[in-house]
């Protein structure tokens, strides 16, 4: 249920003040992501609640490990987020 093009998937939905400070962490940082909107989209709604066990918004899914996942506003989880992407984004250009 995740996207490969981007290196996480973010299932929110509207009103969710946490997901927006995730979203606007991952812009700042230059993380790419794909926004899912839970109440728009039932399938993306069962995947979290049902596969991955979760009752909070947002969801963060890892896009290259699918066993990297998390609920809720977790700065060290969006830090480690971002120093990954970094060390990434300096192997490629190296």
């Amino acid at each position: 249920m995740t996207s490969s093009t981007t290196d996480y998937t973010v299932y929110t939905k509207p009103g969710c003040p946490n997901c927006d400070r995730t979203m606007e962490y991952f812009n700042s940082k230059g993380v790419t992501y794909t926004p899912v909107d839970i109440t728009e989209v039932p399938a993306a709604l069962e995947y979290i609640t049902q596969e991955l066990g979760y009752s909070q918004a947002p969801v963060i899914v890892n896009n290259s490990d699918d066993q990297d996942h998390w609920s809720g506003l977790r700065r060290d989880k969006l830090v480690q987020a971002a120093m990954n992407h970094t060390a990434a984004n300096r192997q490629e250009a190296s």
